[in-house]
């Protein structure tokens, strides 16, 4: 039955504003572990750069005359000096330059994101906040109302809308990260000890998932 998750909604100074009634179908069901590693193993794929390289036999400079006859001499037949077997020679099968991202079905992706986030509700590690109605742009005073809301670790801030004075002050933060309500992805969920989030954006991401 829908409806029996509860969490409160508070204020940057701390206070409970009110209560607000979560989807059980996105908070209350057990978090799928294997989903949850899925979409991890995809977003740190993505996260590779890539760049490591090694020279072929094609690609070692010298080595273009053979170093001596091929038959004669007693020696092991050599075709080039450069040969994967030699010092400052090629090598075999080495790694090349290459994007080792993949992706999910959108549903495995989905489902890994209610996962992460019934996990932090379950690890009581979910506060949701009304608004971020920051007067003005200053990291002192978003770190205050960060020390009020019990966050003493490190944090994803989700908000609902683009909110210059949010992003100013969270920035300088250690451990702080900020997104916007489509940017949520289930390893930064899981990869922050607290999930910070506005009401409104809290609102649009279970409308998404329920």
């Amino acid at each position: 039955m829908a409806g029996m998750a509860r969490v409160e909604v508070k204020n940057l100074d701390g206070e409970t504003v009110k209560e607000l009634e979560l989807v059980d179908e996105v908070f209350a069901t057990p978090p799928n572990q294997s989903l949850l590693w899925e979409a991890t193993k995809v977003y740190l794929a993505s996260q590779r750069r890539g760049t490591h390289s090694t020279k072929s036999r094609g690609e070692v400079s010298g080595g273009g005359k053979k170093p001596w006859r091929q038959k004669g001499t007693g020696r092991a037949r050599v075709g080039s000096i450069r040969s994967s077997l030699w010092r400052h020679g090629s090598i075999a099968h080495g790694p090349k330059p290459r994007d080792y991202s993949y992706k999910i079905p959108k549903q495995m992706l989905r489902g890994a994101l209610r996962s992460a986030l019934a996990a932090k509700f379950q690890d009581r590690k979910l506060t949701v906040v009304d608004q971020f109605n920051l007067a003005e742009a200053k990291t002192k005073g978003f770190a205050g109302a960060l020390r009020k809301l019990g966050v003493e670790k490190s944090v994803l801030v989700v908000s609902e809308n683009a909110n210059r004075n949010l992003e100013l002050s969270s920035r300088n933060i250690r451990g702080c990260h900020l997104v916007r309500h489509h940017q949520v992805h289930p390893y930064a969920v899981l990869s922050h000890e607290r999930l910070l989030i506005s009401e409104g954006a809290l609102a649009r991401l279970t409308r998404a998932l329920g």
